[in-house]
Formats: C-alpha cells, structure tokens, sequence
C-alpha cells in the first residue's frame, strides 16, 4: 500500500488542527495593551498546543519516511493519532479560557497522554511490518524519550488538581524535551544510506 496518501491526509488533518487553535483567539475590544491581558492564557494554552502539533508533525515524517510498508492496522493507528490530536483545540480552549483551572489543565494532560500512546501504538504497528531487525525498529530502539514523556503526563494529570502551575511544568519540560530534534531515525537512515553506497 503508498504511503503518499497516509502522509498526505495527515499533513491536511494536522494543518486544520493548526487552524482551528488559532481560532480560538479572539480580537480583543480596545486599542491598548491592557486589552491584551485576559487574552494572555488563552494565547500562552495556544503556543504550548501549537508547539507540541508541531513536534508530532514533524516526529510523524521522519517515522513515515523510514517506514516501507503500510498496512491497513498502520491506517487505523494513524487515524488513532489524528483523533487525539483533534482533540487540542478544544482542550486547549478550554483550558485557555478558564485560565488554566484545575480540571481543563488535567484533561488536557490526558489528551497529551492519549496522543503520546497512540504514537506509542504507531510506531509499533509502523515496527511490526516493518520486522524487529529493520532500519526503523533499530532507529527507535527502546525509545527512552517517548516512555518518558508518557510517564510524566501520567504525574502532571493528577497533579493539576494540587497545583496547576506544576502541572503546566511538566507539559513544558516535555515540550522542551522533544523541541530539541530527535535525530534517532535520520541517522539511521542516513547511515544505512552510506552502507548501501559502500
């Protein structure tokens, strides 16, 4: 099955998503700065979910790009991933306009962790056709990043119920954790394109 047609769909899906969280922020009524000010968590909710599409856009090209079989499971997990992250612009809402209360802020760690599985779920169905001993499996290896980062969603969410501050922490670090560019798969590829020259 050509992947040209998952890639693409999702590009499509993950650039709606984008245009519906800024959506979500509204011309403020005045023409000073003081008018900018309640508007301040909704725009701050909006980088942290545009951030973290970002991440999953470009996390989900490079897993793609290795990837040489697609399957009708790897279709539904994709659409698994494209339903978790559909879900940002209304966590990121929510969460916005509440100014980062206490539920809004632990849902929207659960749509984080949602989403982090249901990549989780990709990239082994993605391994899973592609054989243990391939390229893609060796380039995820044990994925210490990932299972990190599903580890902390887990703590942020119940945390948002003692201190949301903390709980946005933990949203950022990991944001921050996957800002800095996973090169784990373009080695791999990189350096199996070397051996195959050679």
């Amino acid at each position: 099955m050509n992947k040209t047609r998952l890639e693409a769909f999702s590009d499509g899906v993950l650039a709606i998503i984008i245009t519906i969280l800024v959506l979500e922020l509204k011309t403020p009524h005045g023409e000073d700065l003081a008018t900018l000010r309640p508007l301040l968590p909704v725009f701050l909710a909006y980088v942290l979910s545009f951030i973290y599409v970002g991440i999953y856009w470009n996390n989900h090209h490079h897993l793609l790009h290795a990837a040489k079989r697609i399957s009708g499971g790897i279709l539904w997990a994709n659409l698994h991933l494209l339903f978790w992250l559909s879900l940002f612009p209304f966590v990121t809402g929510w969460m916005g306009e509440n100014h980062f209360a206490p539920l809004p802020t632990a849902l929207y760690g659960c749509v984080l962790l949602m989403a982090g599985v249901a990549y989780w779920i990709l990239q082994r169905t993605l391994i899973a056709a592609e054989g243990g001993d391939s390229l893609l499996a060796r380039a995820v290896g044990r994925d210490h990043k990932g299972n990190m980062s599903l580890l902390i969603y887990a703590v942020a969410i119940p945390l948002a119920f003692f201190s949301t501050w903390a709980a946005e922490a933990c949203y950022v670090i990991v944001a921050l954790m996957w800002l800095i560019p996973d090169r784990r798969i373009e080695t791999a590829m990189a350096t199996h394109d070397r051996s195959d020259r050679n």
